[in-house]
């Protein structure tokens, strides 16, 4: 997938707000396949539906998303399947871990049925973001950032054409912050991967090319 585009999107809960401000909102915006996008937004604007559209989950919006010119409206789940599988990774600002499952456990739920990272990958990145010695404990057992960084772990063994991260670094320091960033540069380069991040204010420190207020 080379090209996400947005025609007049609008969540259907802000019909009626024709005036707004927004550079996404009611706009055409093309995201590109290899760069790196983020869209900073303030609480309420819509972000987390934003995502929750361009994953699928959500079709309660006006206007047309397309990818590579296809109306992803009329999609069904085998498309779906298909695209979350190999076109697109996404890290919900929810994170959605099993609490009963070890992180190493909710990892590898994804990483078996692409085989994209190897064991020890998985563990260098463990390593690299401080919890090495958090891989077999239950996520319930872990604090909210180090569940963050199970869960950015686990969106980085996804194989894809876009990165979509919804407030990827909101439970995370500077230092955690600037190490996320250049893990997800790094995989993005490696697929040729375009980033789509969201922020209300801890942004993630990628290279931005294009930067969009909601």
């Amino acid at each position: 997938m080379e090209r996400i585009e947005l025609h007049n999107v609008l969540p259907t809960v802000f019909a009626g707000r024709e005036d707004n401000n927004s550079e996404v909102w009611l706009r055409q915006v093309t995201l590109e396949r290899g760069k790196y996008y983020l869209i900073t937004a303030e609480s309420g604007t819509g972000k987390s539906s934003l995502c929750s559209y361009l994953y699928g989950f959500r079709t309660d919006y006006s206007g047309t998303i397309t990818f590579d010119g296809t109306d992803i409206r009329p999609l069904g789940v085998a498309d779906w399947c298909r695209l979350r599988s190999r076109h697109i990774a996404y890290l919900p600002q929810e994170l959605r871990l099993f609490a009963e499952l070890t992180a190493m456990e909710n990892v590898e739920l994804g990483n078996r049925l692409t085989s994209h990272k190897t064991r020890q990958q998985i563990l260098s990145l463990f390593e690299q973001l401080g919890i090495a010695d958090k891989a077999d404990s239950p996520v319930a057992r872990l604090s909210i950032g180090q569940q963050q960084r199970v869960a950015i772990i686990r969106t980085l063994c996804q194989p894809c054409d876009f990165i979509l991260l919804d407030e990827p670094v909101s439970h995370l320091d500077a230092a955690n912050n600037r190490i996320v960033a250049n893990l997800v540069m790094a995989e993005a380069r490696s697929m040729g991967a375009g980033i789509i991040s969201t922020s209300v204010g801890n942004n993630v420190l990628i290279d931005v090319d294009k930067e969009f207020k909601l």
